[in-house]
């Protein structure tokens, strides 16, 4: 099928570092989903100010609270004195600004510090864009995640829950904190019994090709469930691809040491892996070049 979203939804799609902003228009106000890196602010606050076209932005909602996600709602609230509304289950760790829960520390992420005004909770019904759209609960990459899903329309805000291409990083299953492996086979299924025509991620595209999305995800937590180890590389090389992304570039010379110095890669690989940190950081240097993530110019290492 064709994507068609209502005339009222407006996605704004990033790339990395930013997650997606999906701007819902609602007669003089408008209400945004989500609101990129802290390094990207000021590109966002262009972006939705740009997009609103004189609207006021009223409500700025979240789907959780990872830094890409969040990382722009400080700046985005001081430009247009938007309310805020985040995940229930985070209350606590945004109201005590608790940089390892909200994997700050341990990423090596950054976010501007902000107050949340209100919760909403899984089950709860929330209208955006004049449409109604139904909290559900979606742990895993997350474990207080929640996605957005309107029947009427058949639509589905995924979040990290569901790419195209897979699923946002599993990190409570690797931090030891729930199991996350468990938790991301119950979201996906229960995502796959939805009325859905077309997906929304927090990552890429739009997509209307579900049955596809839900095949690859699939697939790709039976590998994880098979070999743990496979999902402990997989992380530390997200990881670090993310952290360079910020970074731009660095010395040759600098990034094996870079690389040593992330807590997530190097606890993770303790916990796992088990390989010698020299070694981590070769392999980790070694496999992203390959796959063109980064890229060596003149005596640094760039991200591409």
């Amino acid at each position: 099928m064709s994507l068609d979203p209502p005339a009222s939804l407006r996605v704004l799609e990033r790339g990395w570092l930013s997650a997606n902003n999906i701007l819902f228009l609602e007669g003089d106000g408008a209400t945004l989903v989500d609101s990129g890196y802290v390094s990207d602010a000021e590109q966002t606050v262009a972006l939705v100010g740009a997009a609103l076209d004189g609207r006021r932005l009223t409500r700025l909602i979240n789907t959780h609270s990872h830094s890409d996600h969040i990382g722009g709602n400080a700046a985005l609230q001081a430009a247009f004195g938007c309310a805020i509304t985040v995940p229930a289950g985070l209350h606590a760790s945004i109201a005590d600004w608790d940089e390892n829960a909200l994997l700050l520390s341990p990423l090596g992420q950054q976010a501007a510090r902000f107050q949340h005004d209100s919760l909403v909770s899984a089950g709860d019904s929330i209208e955006m864009g004049g449409l109604n759209w139904q909290a559900l609960a979606a742990p895993g990459h997350d474990m207080e995640a929640l996605v957005y899903h309107n029947p009427e329309k058949r639509l589905l805000i995924s979040g990290d829950a569901l790419w195209q291409t897979g699923f946002g990083v599993i990190f409570p299953e690797l931090l030891g904190e729930a199991d996350g492996l468990k938790a991301t086979r119950t979201t996906l299924e229960t995502l796959a019994r939805l009325p859905i025509d077309i997906i929304i991620p927090g990552h890429g595209s739009p997509f209307a090709d579900i049955d596809t999305a839900f095949n690859l995800a699939f697939r790709r937590l039976d590998a994880f469930a098979a070999d743990i180890d496979k999902l402990a590389w997989h992380a530390i090389k997200v990881i670090v691809s993310f952290a360079m992304l910020e970074r731009r570039r660095l010395p040759v010379e600098a990034f094996r040491s870079f690389v040593r110095q992330l807590p997530f890669a190097i606890d993770v690989n303790r916990r796992y892996l088990g390989l010698d940190e020299e070694t981590l950081a070769t392999r980790v240097e070694r496999d992203l070049l390959l796959v063109n993530a980064l890229y060596r110019e003149d005596g640094w290492i760039v991200a591409a």
